[in-house]
């Protein structure tokens, strides 16, 4: 079977039968939750400093009640009990998310079988997709730190870079080797017309924009994307714990992400956790315990993933490391609360709607 058809009839398999959720009601005196929000860190306090990626869901939305969370690097989880969205900081890393994600769904204070899951998130952004402070909403993750890596000192010359499947020993190793077996995960597949629904539903929403950001951006001469303002779109994204930095690396990445996806993905961003946060939730899906179809993931812009033209990859890693590189920061961890907040209020306020029928839209 073409590559194409396997991607998308094992994506299609896994929402089909993590569909068929048991319908059996939560046992008395659990916790109702409508809305996982999911993010990876913050950097001090939950509220009053300055916010990582989970303080402004705490001031704001607001997730006023603390519970808490057990095994996870974080220790306290928080919780809207008028809304019921329920909101955690997994931890930096696949292997933190993957944890987190885990321990929540084998709580027992929790029945997540119909909660909607919100990966809500910062992320790097390819210059050639999209421009710093955008927020993306993610259609297909794709593995990024599983492979055989030869050093590019030592790759033949017909080679495009040293990365070839773990299954494989040629980068562009045919057949492709599956996506998922004993070897690993190499890319999911999230449901399209629920992320469809999603993009449209906050596609107009306007973002922050700074002079900062302007300047940054202002750099990418013959990058028109990069250039451009700050905007809601659909990506794909890498998912790695290796901070790569470069055009050859990045040409590598948005290779790697069209290679496992038979020509249909478009590298958009660039992301850590993505990875863990699919195969944990995949995982308990097999279980009846969560509904892969209800699974959201959204990324925002705080840094480009590879400098501007006339600078060297090792200056650009130079800036990032002592705050000169990360115009978007502050902006990003905004945008990602302004659009993914549409989403949750939507689903959580409108229950009666999206309990028993998952809203659905086409992809653009």
């Amino acid at each position: 079977m073409p590559l194409k058809s396997r991607f998308l009839t094992a994506a299609a398999l896994g929402l089909v039968a993590s569909s068929a959720v048991a319908r059996a009601a939560p046992a008395s005196g659990q916790i109702p939750v409508r809305v996982v929000v999911v993010t990876t860190f913050e950097i001090g306090k939950d509220t009053g400093d300055t916010p990582g990626e989970f303080q402004t869901w705490v001031e704001k939305l607001p997730l006023s009640q603390e519970l808490p969370a057990p095994g996870t690097d974080h220790g306290v989880m928080r919780y809207n009990p008028q809304m019921q969205v329920l909101g955690i900081v997994s931890g930096e890393g696949p292997e933190h998310m993957a944890s987190a994600i885990t321990g929540l769904v084998l709580d027992p204070r929790f029945d997540l079988r119909k909660s909607y899951f919100v990966l809500a998130g910062i992320a790097g952004i390819d210059p050639r997709a999209a421009s710093i402070g955008s927020a993306v909403w993610t259609p297909r993750v794709v593995n990024g730190g599983l492979s055989h890596l030869i050093d590019p000192r030592e790759i033949p010359k017909d080679w495009s870079d040293g990365y070839t499947p773990v299954q494989g020993s040629r980068p562009d190793e045919k057949p492709v080797p599956p996506l998922h077996s004993m070897s690993g995960d190499m890319g999911y597949t999230l449901n399209p017309g629920l992320t469809g629904w999603a993009f449209a539903l906050t596609k107009n929403i306007p973002l922050p924009d700074t002079a900062e950001m302007k300047t940054s951006r202002a750099r990418y001469t013959g990058f028109p994307e990069a250039m451009k303002p700050p905007s809601v779109l659909t990506g794909d994204t890498i998912s790695s714990e290796t901070f790569w930095v470069g055009p050859k690396l990045n040409d590598w990445a948005e290779r790697w992400v069209k290679y496992w996806t038979g020509g249909q993905g478009h590298l958009v961003t660039t992301a850590e956790e993505d990875i863990g946060f699919m195969q944990a939730l995949s995982a308990q899906a097999k279980a009846g315990r969560v509904d892969m179809n209800r699974v959201l993931l959204l990324r925002t812009g705080s840094n480009y993933d590879m400098p501007p033209p006339g600078q060297s990859p090792a200056g650009f890693l130079n800036d990032e490391e002592h705050g000169k590189g990360y115009a978007g920061f502050l902006p990003s961890v905004d945008s990602v609360w302004r659009v993914g907040s549409v989403v949750v209020k939507e689903l959580a306020l409108h229950w009666d709607k999206y309990e028993n029928n998952v809203p659905s839209a086409p992809l653009p």
